[in-house]
């Protein structure tokens, strides 16, 4: 089903940026406006991309990919509303929050697609 295919391929997508993120967490902290020299945005920055987005790729049920896409999205609105507030005041805020809301809508929808039941 293609539905199915498109939904893991964003979760093999997820799952490539959290490898990049976790070998180098300047690739999500600089578009902030942030150095990655504190260890406390360098643990927030690794901390989940890169199993979400195995978990949908690999996710051997619809149901379980429903579920896996259900906790990438709810982290990807977490991450947005995280990056408002700590942005707060600073002109990369709109910026961050939007693209990462952005792609939990994205998300949502391919998850959706996939499994909903004709």
């Amino acid at each position: 089903m293609v539905a199915m295919r498109i939904a893991r391929f964003v979760g093999a997508a997820t799952a490539c940026h959290g490898l990049a993120v976790a070998i180098r967490p300047a690739v999500l902290l600089r578009p902030c406006g942030w150095d990655d020299d504190h260890p406390g945005r360098r643990a927030l920055a690794r901390h989940h991309h890169l199993a979400s987005g195995l978990g949908t790729a690999l996710a051997p049920t619809p149901a379980a990919l429903r579920i896996a896409t259900g906790c990438r999205v709810f982290s990807d609105f977490s991450d947005a509303g995280a990056f408002a507030t700590a942005l707060r005041g600073r002109p990369e805020r709109a910026k961050a929050a939007a693209v990462t809301a952005g792609w939990g809508l994205l998300r949502g929808a391919a998850g959706l697609t996939a499994t909903r039941t004709p």
